[in-house]
């Protein structure tokens, strides 16, 4: 299956509209449309549903289109890895990020290198664990950051430099927000917003035999979105310290008691082959965080 194809694929989906596409890939629009045709024969399935004025993807062509992003990224990857072998001033790293405030001893790390090697660039993803070990494991990342202990049978690891301390966000008229520490007594009864993750693994071993009792009422990936509807008063955010700004804020934050961390790992598949450049980004993390 040709890349070049992949990427015109791709084009048509975004675009939703042959010309539209045909203009954005400066092609044809009966070069396209024959291109769509032929891709449709080789994988046995119809792809586009065609309307009058715009397509739009059937089943198959939604499945090819998740698929094909991800082989057209690591094409990407690959021809910019070779392409950067040579530069001995640059190269390109990618990187899967958790939330942290611990992402600033990385934010440092890369700043030494780019004065070290001025054509260095780096490309950054957010997620929680399964978004960036997926995108990891298919090898479109370099490294990714966890919040959690990562299997050793897979990854290698970093750990860095100091824990993440778990408390939460309140409206600052709420009752608890007089409260120094949240317990879990205190959470029972409110409507409590964390990622998903961490309420299945870190909230739940931290409220023990009473977690039945809590209610989780949405789950959010990105703490910022979460502490919006703290703000508004529908409910309290669980998360790490110094994550959301509460300073003069109508907002604050209590860390939990008993006191619950995490621990933060930079990681890489075993048995990975690194460019130059990024070997020499791990070799600089290493010796940093130790």
């Amino acid at each position: 299956m040709d890349i070049k194809n992949l990427k015109y694929f791709l084009a048509v989906a975004r675009a939703e509209n042959m010309s539209k596409a045909a203009k954005q890939l400066h092609v044809s629009q009966p070069t396209l449309s024959k291109t769509m045709r032929s891709l449709e024969v080789e994988l046995g399935k119809k792809l586009f549903i065609r309307h009058s004025f715009s397509i739009s993807l059937t089943d198959e062509g939604m499945l090819l289109r998740d698929r094909a992003s991800d082989l057209v990224a690591m094409a990407d990857k690959i021809e910019k890895e070779f392409t950067t072998l040579d530069d001995l001033a640059g190269g390109e790293i990618y990187l899967g990020l958790a939330e942290s405030y611990q992402i600033r001893y990385l934010a440092r790390e890369i700043y030494k290198l780019k004065e070290k090697y001025p054509n260095f660039t780096y490309h950054i993803t957010s997620g929680d664990t399964e978004q960036v070990t997926e995108k990891l494991d298919k090898g479109l990342l370099d490294f990714a950051v966890l919040c959690e202990t990562p299997d050793s049978n897979k990854y290698e690891s970093v750990k860095f430099p100091q824990s993440d301390i778990w408390g939460a966000v309140i409206p600052a008229s709420h009752p608890l927000a007089a409260k120094k520490n949240i317990e879990v007594s205190d959470l029972i009864g409110q409507a409590i917003f964390v990622s998903e993750q961490s309420w299945n693994n870190e909230i739940k071993a931290w409220a023990g035999d009473r977690f039945p009792e809590l209610t989780l009422e949405g789950s959010f990936r990105l703490s910022y979105n979460g502490s919006i509807f703290v703000r508004e008063k529908l409910g309290i955010l669980l998360t790490f310290k110094d994550l959301i700004n509460t300073e003069g804020q109508d907002i604050v934050f209590r860390p939990l008691y008993p006191e619950l961390k995490s621990e933060l790992y930079l990681i890489w598949n075993k048995y990975q082959n690194f460019t130059p450049l990024a070997g020499r980004f791990l070799e600089q993390i290493k010796a940093a965080f130790s």
